[in-house]
């Protein structure tokens, strides 16, 4: 147990491993930032299982979501399995699956139309794709480099990412839109989104300019953010096929139980379908 303590260079053995696992960098940098924020809590104090689980208690104790602390335990797992270091391993918090979701945290179809319809009123026609493109085809905000001018033409992205490799179609709707788009700025090959100076558009910069649509829009600042856009996708799409495991292989899921996440429906749309049962004489 002696010399178990977390150092600047164990932090950048792990990011190199996870690195040499073909993690994306996201997960890289979401697994490094979890590991210095309990670094910093145990300011220099050894690592003990007693530690991390009075760590676990200290983030549900400043209200961190469940779903929150079991992610930030499961990259410290990560880095203890890394280190050799089993016996500090910890439990994820059980957490019964939701069966809606609360409603002022999903963005509807109508919210959605809003937030495309201010953008072009803005003159950001940029923004406006973008928000049709990860709504439209249900991808990442991280695989919008792989919508290329070259992939647009085909109607279909081959898109690798988390170790996974997928097909992602372009309706013809938005291929005419991109296509169009490219055209009036010159982009005759690559990436269509990108910066005045030619680099991919950053998921920073989405984030704000999907931000900065919200009042105008009169849309929830809360829900408006890239990956609701993707669940809105696989909510449609669930509603019309009702076949989750091939919602699952479209949005690129190892697992039904993530998708699953994806589809719940909202609490008032759950008190609709109660009544509907009219069980009660």
């Amino acid at each position: 147990m002696k010399g178990r303590i977390l150092t600047e260079k164990i932090i950048t053995d792990f990011s190199a491993y996870l690195k040499s696992e073909e993690k994306s960098q996201n997960t890289v940098e979401k697994y490094l930032r979890d590991v210095r924020a309990f670094a910093t809590y145990l300011n220099g104090v050894e690592v003990t299982k007693e530690a991390v689980i009075a760590y676990k208690t200290e983030l549900l104790s400043e209200s961190y979501a469940v779903r929150s602390v079991n992610s930030m335990i499961a990259s410290l797992n990560s880095l203890f399995s890394f280190l050799g270091w089993t016996d500090c391993r910890v439990k994820s918090i059980k957490l019964q699956r939701q069966i809606y979701c609360p409603e002022e945290k999903e963005l509807t179809k109508a919210e959605y139309m809003r937030l495309v319809n201010t953008a072009k009123q803005k003159g950001n026609e940029r923004l406006n794709l973008i928000l049709q493109t990860i709504c439209g085809t249900g991808i990442r905000v991280s695989e919008l480099q792989f919508i290329t001018v070259e992939t647009v033409k085909c109607g279909e992205a081959v898109v690798s990412l988390k170790g996974k490799t997928r097909t992602v179609f372009i309706v013809k709707d938005l291929q005419k839109k991109l296509l169009r788009y490219a055209a009036e700025q010159g982009i005759q090959s690559g990436s269509v989104f990108v910066t005045r100076t030619g680099k991919p558009i950053s998921r920073m910069n989405i984030w704000r300019e999907m931000k900065d649509l919200c009042e105008q829009a009169n849309v929830n600042p809360n829900k408006v953010f890239p990956h609701n856009l993707r669940h809105l996708f696989a909510r449609t799409f669930y509603g019309i096929e009702k076949d989750i495991a091939k919602l699952a292989d479209i949005l690129g899921h190892s697992s039904i139980n993530t998708t699953r996440i994806y589809i719940i429906s909202t609490g008032t749309e759950h008190r609709r379908r109660m009544e509907h049962m009219r069980l009660i004489l």
